[in-house]
């Protein structure tokens, strides 16, 4: 809970003006020996009151005088620089209060005539207005022309020096660009000498391995060409083969199993071996009554 504001007034009641009065003494001192012990400065207070007989004094009435006698041997400018009383002290505070009170109007009268200028824009008219605000409103307009003018003056600024700064980084790069060329270059020569010197090291092993591979490359193809050689040989006698067999004569009909003049008899000559013309048996044993049974 915020503790209430108090009113800066005399207090009427008595024994509520003591209370106050003993409470805020023993604050008053309290803050005095802060001050002097966090700031490490030389501070007394004394205090007369109609509630005692005899003043407060703070630190000790020593401290008091060595810290007065200090203070009398300052300049009297030095002295009442900044010394007030109660009359001057309100002064003080009246004066503050016309100062803020003033600019206040100022504020005021300025956006009440920046309202008339933007309803002017939308087509209001400006009949009724006095001399004062017609000079109060001019001052408006050029206020806000010269800020639209000082928007526009930095705007281009930013704009230039944001390409100047986009011209810059492209020359940075072109120039980094052409540093790593020159160095790619420089370790592509680099190179170059160091396998022109590895490669009088190394000709004589890189020769030899030439001619074992040119040597197997020629085994393989006579290998090939042997074989090729043979599947074309294979190929020739079997196209031989099927030219014969075509070229060979055509072979006589076999005799039709119901003919029988190739064998020099007719029909009606041939006998059975196993029947007469009337196909008796003629079976060594007769058959049984029953017929045979074959299983």
């Amino acid at each position: 809970m915020t503790r209430k504001k108090v009113k800066l007034a005399y207090i009427t009641n008595d024994s509520a003006r003591k209370a106050t009065y003993k409470k805020r003494k023993k604050g008053l001192m309290k803050k005095v020996s802060e001050l002097t012990t966090l700031c490490d400065i030389d501070a007394c207070a004394i205090i007369y009151s109609p509630y005692d007989s005899r003043p407060e004094i703070w630190p000790s009435p020593l401290g008091v005088q060595r810290v007065l006698a200090q203070f009398k041997t300052m300049p009297e400018m030095e002295q009442s620089k900044k010394m007030v009383n109660q009359e001057s002290f309100l002064r003080q505070r009246i004066n503050k209060a016309q100062e803020q009170l003033k600019k206040q109007k100022k504020d005021n009268r300025e956006k009440e005539m920046a309202r008339v200028m933007f309803q002017s824009l939308t087509g209001k008219s400006l009949q009724g207005l006095t001399l004062s605000d017609l000079t109060d409103l001019g001052w408006v307009i050029d206020q806000h022309l010269k800020e639209l003018h000082l928007r526009m003056k930095n705007i281009k600024e930013e704009v230039v020096k944001s390409q100047n700064q986009v011209k810059g980084a492209q020359g940075v790069s072109s120039a980094v660009a052409d540093h790593r060329m020159v160095a790619m270059k420089s370790n592509i020569e680099d190179s170059g000498s160091n396998v022109a010197m590895k490669s009088g090291e190394e000709g004589s092993s890189m020769q030899h391995a030439a001619l074992d591979r040119q040597a197997f490359d020629h085994m393989h193809n006579m290998e090939a060409m042997q074989l090729q050689m043979m599947h074309m040989a294979a190929q020739k006698q079997q196209n031989h083969w099927f030219m014969d067999m075509m070229n060979a004569p055509p072979q006589p009909p076999l005799p039709h199993p119901d003919s029988h003049e190739h064998m020099g008899f007719t029909s009606e000559d041939m006998m059975l071996p196993f029947a007469d013309h009337n196909h008796s048996t003629m079976w060594p044993n007769p058959p049984p009554a029953g017929g045979f049974n074959f299983p």
